[in-house]
């Protein structure tokens, strides 16, 4: 893991972030930037993606602009206006859920779970359903919201990020993942135990957990990469 200024720029002043390099199936190089919570950032082709940004997590106005900027919804640590207009240079993409597409007038491409997009930068990507399944929970995310994961193919490497959500049908539908980042937040997304059986079922060769901290209940990590040991590479990055 490598600490990355305005994503490799080596400005002086430019804000630094963690960030992994990875090498895809086809070959070709991806770098995830990690900022906090459920804010990151991939860098693919010369393409910039952005996930969830969020003003409170990174300085966007300093980062590169955006190609393409995927919402999963509209809760305030997923979108931010003004984040996403701070990336925004007139040629980028926005791709977001229904609800949050409703209630704010930006020109957007409106994705619903089992939707699947080709944006002008060419990467493919598919919504997942997200939403809660324990009982008392259901309000946090209800299914019929329409709140969105997303798997993004780059390179031939399928990486899931999953948005707010316990493990679902939809979820465990999903084939052929490479790498997965799952929210562990109790009470609002997955507990370790949910986590743990939802890496069991996509297999994936890399697990991020994210989307935790920012409340009460700490969450276990290092029970969930115990708990994973010989299942898959879990990797712990500050999301915090």
């Amino acid at each position: 893991m490598a600490l990355l200024s305005l994503f490799g720029c080596g400005h002086r002043d430019a804000p630094t972030y963690p960030a992994d390099r990875l090498t895809l199936r086809d070959g070709s190089t991806a770098t995830i930037h990690f900022f906090r919570h459920a804010s990151l950032a991939i860098e693919y082709d010369g393409r910039r993606i952005y996930v969830d940004p969020v003003s409170d997590y990174a300085d966007y106005a300093s980062l590169p602009k955006a190609d393409l900027v995927l919402v999963t919804h509209s809760h305030y640590d997923h979108f931010d206006r003004a984040a996403v207009e701070a990336l925004e240079d007139g040629k980028t993409e926005l791709l977001c859920d229904r609800t949050t597409a409703e209630a704010f007038d930006m020109e957007c491409t409106v994705m619903r779970p089992g939707a699947v997009a080709t944006p002008r930068n060419g990467v493919k990507i598919e919504a997942v359903a997200a939403y809660n399944t324990t009982e008392g929970h259901t309000d946090f995310h209800p299914a019929e919201r329409g709140d969105c994961g997303y798997v993004l193919t780059l390179g031939g490497t399928r990486i899931y990020i999953a948005g707010d959500t316990e493990p679902t049908q939809e979820m465990a539908a999903l084939r052929d993942i490479d790498i997965a980042f799952l929210p562990v937040n109790q009470p609002y997304t997955m507990t370790v135990d949910q986590a743990v059986e939802a890496v069991r079922t996509l297999r994936p060769a890399i697990f991020y957990p994210y989307h935790y901290g920012e409340v009460e209940e700490k969450t276990d990590l290092d029970r969930l990469v115990r708990e994973l040991e010989g299942v898959t590479e879990v990797r712990i990055r500050p999301m915090e």
